[in-house]
Formats: C-alpha cells, sequence, structure tokens
C-alpha cells in the first residue's frame, strides 16, 4: 500500500467483508442465543443471478431446512431476522473528489462504513435501512468498542452502485450495508485500511452476539 496502515491487492471487493463476516461468526466462543448465519452467494456484480446468487432460492431452501427442524414457518423467521449485508464501500478519493460528496463519503482509517442505503441517482435499486435498525447497530458498536462511519455511494448523479442487501430486505429481513472503504474500486489492484478491515470484522462479531430480539 502506500503506507504500512494500507493494503494494496487485487479483489477487496468483495472479498475483504467475506472474510470479516465468516472469521466473525467462527469466532464465536459459545453458541449465540439468536441462530447466526453467514451466507457467502456469488454473481454480485451481474444482478445477483443464477443458483449462486442471492436472488436464487438456495438461500430459501437452507434456511426451510433449518426452520422445518424447529417446526417454525419460514415467514415467520424472516419477519424476525436481522441482516448485515457485507460489502465494500467507496472512500473518498481526493485526487478525484468530484464524484463524492466529501461529507457524506467513507474515508479511509475511520473505521467500518454503514450504507444506510445505496442504489444510484439516490436510491434507485436500493434497500433503505430503517432508522431503528440504523439505531440499534449503532449502538452496539458504540457499546463493543467499534469504530464506525455512515457513508453512501458516491455523488447523487454521479456515482452510485447496488449490493444485495435489497434481496435480503424483499424477504422481509432488517437489512444494513456495511462494509470496508475501498480506493479504486473495481480496479486490478484495490486499497484498504488495515483499521477498516478489523473494525469491519469487530463490528460483525458483535452483530452476530446480539442477544436482543428484532
Amino acid at each position: 500500500g502506500f503506507d504500512r496502515s494500507m493494503i494494496a491487492a487485487f479483489g477487496h471487493d468483495d472479498r475483504s467483508c467475506s472474510f470479516a463476516a465468516l472469521d466473525a461468526l467462527l469466532a464465536l466462543e459459545e453458541t449465540p442465543e439468536y441462530t447466526a448465519v453467514c451466507c457467502l452467494a456469488d454473481k454480485e456484480e451481474i444482478g445477483s443471478m443464477g443458483i449462486s446468487g442471492m436472488q436464487s432460492q438456495a438461500f430459501e431452501y437452507f434456511m426451510d431446512c433449518l426452520c422445518d427442524a424447529q417446526n417454525v414457518k419460514l415467514l415467520e423467521c424472516f419477519r424476525n431476522s436481522q441482516c448485515l449485508s457485507a460489502d465494500v464501500t467507496n472512500a473518498f478519493d481526493p485526487t478525484w473528489p468530484e464524484v463524492c460528496d466529501k461529507a457524506n463519503s467513507a474515508h479511509l482509517n475511520c473505521g467500518v462504513c454503514f450504507s444506510k442505503y445505496t442504489g444510484s441517482r439516490g436510491k434507485s435499486g436500493s434497500s433503505d435501512a430503517p432508522a431503528e435498525f440504523v439505531a440499534k447497530i449503532r449502538r452496539l458498536c458504540h457499546e463493543g468498542g467499534v469504530a464506525w462511519q455512515m457513508g453512501e455511494l458516491g455523488k447523487v448523479d454521479a456515482g452510485g452502485g447496488g449490493t444485495v442487501a435489497q434481496y435480503m430486505a424483499n424477504r422481509n429481513i432488517l437489512t444494513l450495508d456495511t462494509g470496508v472503504p475501498v480506493l479504486s474500486m473495481h480496479a486490478p489492484i484495490e486499497v484498504v485500511s488495515k483499521l477498516d478491515c478489523y473494525m469491519t470484522r469487530k463490528a460483525m462479531w458483535v452483530f452476530f452476539r446480539d442477544t436482543e430480539a428484532s
């Protein structure tokens, strides 16, 4: 990277967030009060299509098997579920500031980024997390010592992008976009902060061990 606080590598989008979510789940020392699931999906950049994408029935099938084992309705399970959609966001780039709103962008070395909404041209093609759920995650981070920030995917009509959050929210699951800020996203070499990667993993861990019902 540019200095020792950064990592320059291929595929931070979305390996950095996928690793953070899985490692946080595996690091739980005790079985959580509420079932914790980490779903790693493919094809996000082309619309989450196919049998390995988040729009497939694979997730429903897996969850339905869990629900059947406990004699619970799948839709009731979804209604009482919460999700952090692990995907990167763009970091403010001082060498190309025109496409970002500096006051509403994530910055390197400032912690995990929460995006209440994503999408293009504002919120088009997006999930928009309920304010109450955002407040809960912020509180969990405060209590867990997680450095966090809020951000959006670029200036309206200049930036934008989507994640799988909308597909989880369409299942009636409370969902918030959560991830690592990235410089040069989609370039052959992307840049992230070590601190931001660590705080993303810590945020996932705090979320998985939460014992408060939705």
